[in-house]
């Protein structure tokens, strides 16, 4: 083979580096297309979810309900794969499941927080202005169809290590110092009949083309099992990342949600309810707005 003269080999060089340089060149370009890709699909996603919260989610409120002692729970909420871009109850992904769920129906509750959605806090713990829960749930198991009557209270559990420093010093103030510790319990029985004449339930709406936007729904009602009307009804959606990464694990628990509640999201369900089935002793909290955007 010839040897390349000096202007050939030259010219074979500049190709070469040519070539090097070019190819970071356009990596960058393509990697520019694909976050240029990337913002206008969230950008669209962001216009669809505001399009939905400002068209289609939100409350309607028909009719409501006082002096209801007891509710009766078609389903129960359980815990997910907050990773599965396609799991059910997405949209209330930070609401309490199983035994917290149904414990929210009999927590008390507080004044509103004052932030703008009226929502509050609910706890076991009774303190100073609470406001009464229901005093039942009724639940049916999955399983075999029976219903049951859940029921809360505090409970002793144990008692108090009367070595302790602060326990000796409380019973050297009072004898009769409490050394019960106590816990709140649920309780079971098989419930009575009649079952309870309001309902709750909900409907997780798993829509592929939805999902595959980091968009969630769920439809919860409150129903009248006597006259079979619906009472009130709550659309929400829920819009988050399009799947898990190492930064955003969970993305459901991160999704904003409308409408959503700024304060007790383990409890946005009971929340809803009180504003149509009202307990003894207790008064509707304030509606929230019709729409609200929310983290949480």
């Amino acid at each position: 083979m010839p040897a390349l003269n000096v202007k050939t080999r030259w010219v074979l060089g500049l190709l070469a580096v040519t070539a090097l340089l070019a190819k970071p060149a356009y990596d960058y370009h393509l990697a520019r297309q694909a976050r240029a890709a990337a913002q206008a699909r969230y950008a669209a996603d962001k216009a669809e979810f505001q399009r939905l919260c400002r068209d289609v989610a939100g409350y309607k409120f028909y009719r409501k309900a006082e002096n209801v002692e007891g509710v009766l729970l078609l389903k129960v909420r359980h815990t997910g794969d907050w990773q599965d871009l396609m799991a059910p109850g997405a949209a209330f992904a930070l609401e309490g499941t199983d035994e917290e769920y149904i414990t929210s129906f009999l927590e008390y509750r507080y004044p509103s927080s004052g932030v703008n959605d009226e929502s509050y806090f609910s706890s076991t713990k009774r303190k100073e202005g609470a406001i009464p829960g229901f005093s039942y749930v009724d639940v049916i198991d999955e399983k075999t169809g029976k219903r049951y009557r859940r029921t809360g209270s505090e409970k002793a559990v144990g008692k108090k290590d009367t070595s302790a420093h602060e326990v000796k010093r409380r019973l050297a103030e009072d004898p009769n110092y409490d050394l019960n510790v106590y816990q709140w319990t649920l309780d079971s029985v098989i419930a009575p009949d009649p079952p309870p004449r309001y309902a709750v339930t909900f409907e997780d709406h798993v829509i592929p083309e939805e999902r595959a936007r980091g968009l969630a729904s769920s439809t919860v009602k409150v129903i009248d099992t006597q006259t079979n009307e619906v009472m009130a009804e709550m659309l929400r959606y829920a819009w988050g990342a399009r799947q898990a990464s190492s930064a955003n694990p969970y993305p459901w628990l991160t999704a904003y949600k409308c409408p959503g509640v700024g304060h007790g999201a383990s409890a946005a369900t009971r929340q809803f309810v009180d504003r149509v089935l009202v307990p003894p002793g207790a008064t509707a909290p304030p509606f929230p707005p019709p729409r609200h955007e929310n983290r949480r």
